[in-house]
Order: structure tokens, then sequence, then C-alpha cells
């Protein structure tokens, strides 16, 4: 018996944007359905086991390679794909939202790559959903050419030769679309309304440029996981009559969990795989969301402290290039989120230096790459890069066999010897609230005190909050982290926040809604597992 037609989707508490008829047709809509139809009670599944893996870590305070898949490490024999020639090439790789200005100048950045992000950097309103496919469409179609009304600055886009290839990051599973619903009322996931709505439009148009639909896997958790994105992509290449192996992903190893099944990703990805990305606040907050009820040896010191060179990121950062090198796939390695100042030439100075020994250690580390969230970072991490890899593209020859790590290398987070501060405790609240009240506004990368700051930035400043307070952190100052000190530091914030943009700006915004929810998810006892998920609640549009 032939599967039932797919249900129609249904889209809900959403005003009618300008050329959504070009993203939302009735084919692209018949195409979500199917995918979420066959697709979305995997999905489901798998949140269930995310939580009971969870429960398991409490239990057991520890994480290990998995003996079930021993065998799949031991077999030197499998690789990953060849890369595309798109791909081959990716030492600088340039990360921001799909909003016009954004779209332009990230192809014309310079950088090899642009991670085009419907995730961590873009805020979920049904606009920046919609319309940020509308603009990716305009760009490969050579129609995205505009004048700012503000600034009347023109942006125009390059010859094709000299753009970023465009790896595109879609939601992570755990967040669904509340504007698109099947025929019972239930949303769809966005994950698959982003990848869905991106592939059903681009992938023949992006073959046809030489390219492919390229994708960044954001928050995977396990290797089962990556295989349910890798029969997706099974089943979307029949679905539009592509060759198998078309779609590429790159997946960011950002969750504690991941970080022990690299190889395992790797592997049911491996006629899909593009390679792994090492990120770092996503990370950090995986690590504080597991090891919560560890106790004080997983306790993590202020985040600017826990740099690169932290033993325990050492370790994931050089067990994710031996993995992938062993493999033939792409280490990826972290983001420069300093924003340049035009005022300042001492502040770029100092930064510019940190960035050039962040870029100089990846490159000589092994990585085949790097994030940059600004196009002024782009000429230093390429010079870095340059330097190491000359004419070749990649280094996936150099296999780093020294590398050993060892399962609790991974969680030796007391092998570092900063200590939680209470200036870490102020600038986690500040960050804090100024993201969130961003966020809510539909802006999700946000220039904060001279750092490019995403939806992860929100989250391991109120996860750092929350251990503090439940660990009971004595400060330096001999202040103990509790509730009503975090209340207060938050008041004062909020106070100088009014004080410093007046008293419109403020009634303007949305400040007093972002403290409150910094507050509610820094405090409550239920550690909520995504700051995103009560904020899509608050979020308009």
């Amino acid at each position: 018996m032939s599967a039932p037609a797919p249900s129609p989707l249904a889209i809900v508490d959403a005003e009618p944007l300008p050329r959504q008829e070009e993203v939302l047709t009735d084919a692209a809509l018949a195409f979500l359905a199917e995918l979420h139809r066959r697709f979305t009670p995997r999905r489901d599944e798998l949140l269930v086991r995310r939580a009971e893996r969870r429960a398991e870590i409490a239990r057991t305070s520890t994480l290990d390679f998995l003996p079930g898949t021993a065998a799949i490490r031991a077999d030197d024999s499998w690789k990953v794909a060849p890369p595309p020639a798109a791909l081959n090439d990716r030492r600088v790789e340039i990360t921001g939202p799909t909003d016009r200005k954004m779209t332009v100048n990230a192809l014309n950045s310079g950088a090899k790559v642009w991670l085009a992000d419907f995730e961590d950097a873009s805020a979920p309103t049904w606009e920046n959903v919609v319309l940020g496919q509308v603009n990716l469409i305009d760009a490969y179609t050579r129609n995205i050419d505009f004048t700012d009304p503000k600034s009347g600055k023109s942006y125009v886009l390059r010859p094709d030769e000299e753009l970023a290839t465009v790896v595109m990051r879609p939601r992570g599973w755990h967040l669904n679309e509340r504007h698109l619903v099947d025929a019972d009322g239930r949303a769809v996931p966005g994950a698959f309304v982003d990848f869905g709505l991106y592939f059903f439009h681009n992938a023949q148009r992006l073959l046809d440029l030489g390219k492919g639909p390229y994708f960044y896997l954001p928050k995977t958790e396990s290797h089962l996981e990556a295989r349910l994105w890798n029969d997706v992509f099974v089943f979307v290449q029949d679905y539009v009559g592509i060759p198998q192996g078309t779609v590429r992903a790159t997946v960011l190893i950002e969750t504690i969990t991941a970080a022990y099944e690299m190889e395992e990703i790797l592997y049911e990805l491996r006629d899909h795989a593009a390679g792994l990305n090492a990120g770092r606040w996503d990370y950090l907050f995986s690590i504080v969301k597991n090891f919560r009820d560890g106790g004080a040896k997983f306790v993590l010191p202020d985040r600017n402290a826990v740099t690169m060179t932290a033993p325990f990121m050492r370790a994931y950062t050089e067990l994710l290039v031996r993995t992938c090198h062993k493999r033939g796939a792409h280490a990826i390695g972290g983001m420069a989120a300093f924003i340049p100042s035009r005022r300042d030439a001492e502040v770029n100075r100092v930064a510019f230096e940190k960035v050039r020994a962040d870029k100089d250690r990846e490159a000589n580390d092994g990585f085949d790459g790097s994030w940059v969230a600004h196009p002024d970072l782009v000429p230093i991490a390429m010079e870095s890069f340059d330097r190491v890899l000359g004419d070749k593209p990649n280094q996936k020859d150099r296999l780093r066999e020294d590398v050993r790590v060892e399962a609790a290398d991974l969680i030796a987070i007391d092998s570092l010897d900063a200590k939680p501060t209470y200036s870490g405790l102020v600038n986690a609240v500040q960050v804090g609230i100024r993201y969130i009240e961003a966020w809510l506004r539909g802006l999700g990368a946000v220039a904060i005190f001279n750092l490019m700051e995403d939806a992860a930035t929100a989250e391991i400043s109120r996860s750092q909050i929350w251990q503090w307070i439940n660990a009971g952190v004595e400060f330096e100052n001999g202040d103990t982290a509790t509730p009503e000190l975090a209340r207060k530091v938050a008041a004062e914030e909020l106070s100088g926040i009014r004080q410093a943009i007046g008293e419109e700006a403020f009634a303007a915004g949305h400040w007093q809604e972002a403290h409150d929810l910094l507050l509610k998810v820094s405090l409550d006892e239920n550690y909520a597992d995504f700051l995103t998920l009560p904020a899509y609640e608050q979020l308009e549009g």
C-alpha cells in the first residue's frame, strides 16, 4: 500500500511578508510536509534520548567513548567521500546571518566560505526565516544588489569566481517553527524548515553554478542524530533527482557528548561528510548543562579565562584534528569574534594580535581553516593559514598521530587553574541582558563590548550564573554567588542601561523582559535545556 499523501501545512499567526510566495510555494510546502511526516517522529525520539543520556551523566558524572562502536573506531579502512572542489580549500570562513547587507558583505569578504546562519546568529522571527531564504535565492541569481536607504551606500556582488562558497546552517533539532504546522496543529521542526526550503529552491541552482547544497549541522549530540541527517540527505537527493553525495555536511562538535563520538558521526555521514568544526561557547555550555550535578570539579571559571589552550579544550581540539585527518575530513577551527573599533586604534592593535596568535595556533595544530566574525579579520586569518598551507588547499596529510587523548582528558575541567570572579559574574549579567534584549528585537548577531556575540554567548552566560550559584562559589572579593547577589547585579545593570540610553530608548526596547528572562533561566532550580525555548515564546514576529 502506498504511503498516504502528506498533510498540507498551514502558515499560522504570521503577517504576510513581501515575496514570501516565492519561497512558500505549494511544491516547497509539500516537500516540507513530507520531510516532517517521515522524519519528525525520529527527531522526537532522539530528543527523548538526549534527556535519558543527560540523566545517566547526572548519575555517573562521567563520559566515555562508546564500547558499542569500538569496531568503527578501530577500522582504519573507511574514509569520508573526497570533498567537492568548492569545499577543498576552506582556510578562512566568515559567519553571519542572512540579512541582505550581510549576504553581500560575506560573499564579497574574501573568505573561502560563508556560514549563512539561520541558527545562533539569527533570531527566528518569521521575517528572518523567510526573507533570509529570499536573500540567498537572490544572491544565487545575482539579484541582491541594493542601496541602503539610510546610508545611501550601495552593495554590489563581485564576480562569481570571487564569491565565498555558502555553507548554510539550519536551526538545531530542539527548536520548532511555530508558524508552520501540520493538519494536527503540530509545529514542523525549524531544522526541516530552514534546510528544506534552502535545499528545495537552491540544490539544482547551486549545481549549475559549479557548487552544491552544503550545510553546517549544529547542536548534534550523538552519531544517531547524524544518522538521521544522513537519511534525510538520501531522501531529499532522490526527491529532487540529484546524485547521491551531492549534499555535504560539516558537523559542529559543540556538545560534550558529540566529542566522544566524532569518528562515529563522520562514519554515519561518510558519503556526505565535509568535516567537523570546533566550537567554544556552546561546547562550554554543554559541559555545564551535562555535568551541573557533578560538584566542584566541574565548575568553570569566567568564560574568557577558558581559552582554547586550556588542557581539556586542547584535548578536544587536537582529538578533532586527529579524527578528521584520519578519515579524510576537514578540521575547521573556532571563532575570532572581535569587532574592530572605528575609534580606538590601540584596542584594534591588541585584539588583532590575539586573533593572529589564535589563528597561528590553529594552523600550526593542523586545522584546515577557521572562522571569523568580521570582514576585517579575514586577511589576518588568511595570513596565518597561508603561512602554513602555502599553495596546498588543506593539510589533511598531517595525520597528527602524535595525539593521544583519553576519555578523562575531555572532562578534566579542574585542570584549569582559573577561578570564577565577581567581575566574571558582572560580565555574564551584562552580556546576557544585552544579548537577550537584542534577540527579542529580532537580532541574532550582536556586537557587545567589541565582540560579535550570538545565542551561544547567552547560553554560556546564564549557565555560568546558574552553576556558580548552585555550587555556592565564593568570589575573590568575599561575596558568595547567591540568587540575591545575581538579582542585585542585574538590577544595577538595568539601572545603568536606563541612565545611559535614556527613558525613551529604554521604553522602546525589551530591557525589562531581557532582565527578567535572564534571571529566570539563571535562577530556576530546574535548568532549562535551551534559553532559546522560553525566549522564543516571547519573540514577536
